[in-house]
């Protein structure tokens, strides 16, 4: 035999597993990266798992948490289609969790079912529980005490109904399972990852707000104390995170104006997103807002209003940033010495420079980006907003949230990533745990149909936390500029009901919708870069709807997940029309996208799916204002005119004798 041809005996294959196990979920790139999962959440995990013949077979998942060191099991059944399997298991702590699947033959189920087939067919059964006692007498040999069930099969004396009966003890299953040899269990090939976050991570209301806006005039800057003052307003309008734009000190070197004027007025603060001068860079604070000590009264306060504080983390830095001078190679430096600003050719952005991530001293300058996070983590913060991650490097970021997370398994970041759908998922997977979205793009019915679907999808949910914001300082759509008020009630109503994660950014409550331009999205007069007083109980305002409409989402877990939407056809273009179902209370959600125009339409109740009866009047409750409606049969009317209203979110009242989910 040629020393290349396999080896033709059988050694190898007989010790091989009997079953295959495969196409396991939740799985991102064969193990390379964690799905993603909440404390408080069943984690799913499903298999195809299969063998030759007709043998029953078990399986289970094998868990372990951070710490752990034996692992936990939960079985999987067989509930989806040919040779799937599902099962659950609950995390009970936050971090870095671990699981893979498990089958094996059920030789003694396999030997029950068959003879119970046999029992029904009116066939002699006496050698089938002789093969029966010997297998268990073969398995539970080492036991001193054997289950009654057992005893009773085993002993040849005992009348053939009673050892029949013995044969289906669950007792007896259970403990002829516990002997499997574990060289008999088939084993998935990967041990796969999941990272359980704390439920901040995945749901949640963010307000985004400038301290150097909180004043009663442009002339005066605004305070941490300030901030503190309007710390109840947005509590009272139901938010749970109080998002800050940059606090540190401004550059001062090109300086921007007033809508990104090139150069500054005497007076104008600048670019919030200029970090750095002589009073410090990202561990300081600007000097008029306050001090390291007024911003940890901010925090505090704001967890006395049950609020968390998310901070900005932006990787960049202003020409006068300390870095520049007591690290001049962690930046880009030209042929001619100076050190090149931020710039997207032929655009260029003076006041901003951007760091070398892959310079010679590179370790150095990871290790100051993270003590960055630090300082501010021990300061009680525990959620960062990440400015542009996707013009840093992904191996960064994958060891710096790592890194972090090891240590404050409990810090949450999120990813302004407005780039390119790959790469917004490349960052989702190595580690952020949510991510800004196309959501401001997505306006008509049909759009926001095609990417809500793709977003809820096992897989992508798996990976990827969307956080729908309306708008930002420096996006405000078309759709905000032209619709009016109406507009705003759309877009609030749409992102709080689709995801379970949203934020608006402060000003969206006043519907200010102008832009610098016709043609542009930027918005006229942002706070990035002046002081913007408010009136925040001016008239037009829209504080109702998003009081209502955050007190809905706390009340209906409905609306605190994102896998859980089916959408309806209304049968109109302009309307968007939804289930999101829980155990405890279905919604039925309709938006008019339209903002001018009224819309109406006959809308299909999916009965069976609401295991509702078809020949019954039931009522349903418009949770937005109260209302109750009494409807009977597959459809029912609804006309919104955006005038009035553009929306209702119908709470599913249920008559006697229907049964919930």
């Amino acid at each position: 035999m040629d020393a290349t041809d396999p080896d033709p005996r059988p050694t190898a294959a007989v010790e091989s597993p009997r079953l295959v196990i495969e196409r396991v979920q939740p799985e991102l790139d064969g193990g390379r990266y964690a799905a993603k999962s909440l404390l408080g959440e069943p984690i799913e995990v499903s298999a195809d798992i299969f063998g030759a013949g007709f043998s029953l077979i078990s399986a289970r998942v094998n868990y372990r948490g951070p710490g752990d060191s034996n692992w936990s099991f939960s079985p999987l059944v067989h509930e989806y289609g040919p040779d799937r399997w599902i099962g659950r298991f609950l995390p009970d702590r936050i971090g870095r969790w671990v699981f893979t699947v498990q089958a094996w033959i059920d030789a003694f189920g396999t030997w029950v079912r068959d003879l119970h087939a046999r029992i029904e067919a009116g066939q002699d059964v006496a050698s089938e529980l002789l093969d029966g006692a010997r297998m268990i007498r073969t398995a539970l040999a080492d036991r001193s005490t054997l289950p009654d069930a057992a005893r009773v099969l085993c002993d040849a004396r005992t009348p053939i109904d009673a050892r029949i009966r013995a044969a289906g003890d669950a007792e007896l299953a259970a403990a002829m399972e516990r002997t499997i040899d574990d060289r008999l269990r088939a084993t998935y090939e990967r041990v796969l990852p999941i990272v359980v976050d704390r439920e901040r991570a995945g749901v949640g209301a963010w307000y985004e707000f400038f301290p150097r806006s909180q004043t009663s005039s442009p002339d005066r800057h605004g305070t941490f104390d300030d901030a503190i003052r309007a710390l109840p307003r947005i509590a009272e309008l139901g938010f749970d995170v109080v998002y800050l734009p940059p606090i540190h000190p401004i550059g001062r070197t090109h300086r921007k104006g007033r809508n990104n004027a090139r150069v500054a007025a005497p007076g104008d603060p600048g670019s919030v997103w200029a970090i750095g001068n002589e009073h410090g860079g990202h561990t300081a604070v600007e000097p008029a807002l306050g001090t390291v000590a007024d911003f940890d009264r901010f925090v505090r306060a704001a967890a006395d209003l049950r609020l968390e504080v998310a901070i900005d983390y932006a990787l960049q830095c202003s020409p006068d940033h300390p870095w520049i001078r007591q690290h001049p190679d962690w930046f880009h430096v030209r042929a001619d010495g100076s050190i090149r600003c931020a710039e997207n050719p032929p655009h260029t952005y003076d006041d901003i420079v951007p760091l070398n991530f892959w310079c010679e001293d590179r370790a150095a300058l990871w290790s100051a980006c993270r003590d960055i996070l630090r300082f501010w983590i021990d300061r009680g913060v525990r959620i960062f907003r990440v400015d542009n991650p996707h013009t840093k490097p992904f191996a960064f970021w994958e060891w710096l949230i790592a890194d972090i997370k090891a240590a404050h398994p409990d810090v949450i970041f999120l990813a302004e990533a407005f780039t390119r759908p790959k790469p917004m998922l490349g960052l989702a997977k190595l580690g952020f745990c949510q991510s800004y979205t196309y959501f401001m793009w997505r306006n008509t019915a049909d759009e926001l149909r095609e990417y809500v679907t793709e977003l809820a999808s096992p897989r992508r949910a798996a990976s990827f936390r969307g956080n729908f914001f309306t708008n930002t300082p420096d996006n405000i759509h078309a759709f905000l500029q032209t619709g009016g008020r109406a507009a705003f009630r759309i877009r609030l109503i749409a992102a709080a009901t689709l995801s379970p994660i949203y934020g608006i950014c402060s000003g969206f409550e006043l519907c200010e919708g102008q832009a610098v331009r016709p043609d542009s999205e930027e918005p006229l007069d942002s706070d990035i870069f002046q002081i913007r007083p408010r009136d925040f109980s001016a008239p037009g305002n829209i504080n109702d709807d998003v009081a209502a409409i955050n007190r809905i989402r706390r009340r209906f877990r409905a609306l605190q997940r994102m896998t859980n939407v089916t959408f309806l056809d209304p049968a109109h273009a302009s309307l968007l029309y939804f289930l999101k179902a829980d155990p405890t209370d279905d919604l039925l959600i309709v938006i008019n996208v339209n903002p001018h125009d009224a819309a109406d339409a006959h809308l299909p109740v999916p009965l069976d799916e609401l295991r509702l009866p078809v020949d019954l009047p039931f009522d349903v409750e418009d949770v937005l204002t109260g209302e109750r409606f009494t409807w009977r049969g597959p459809r029912s009317y609804v006309r919104l005119d955006p005038a009035e209203r553009v929306a209702h979110i119908f709470r599913i009242l249920r008559p006697p004798g229907s049964r919930a989910r």
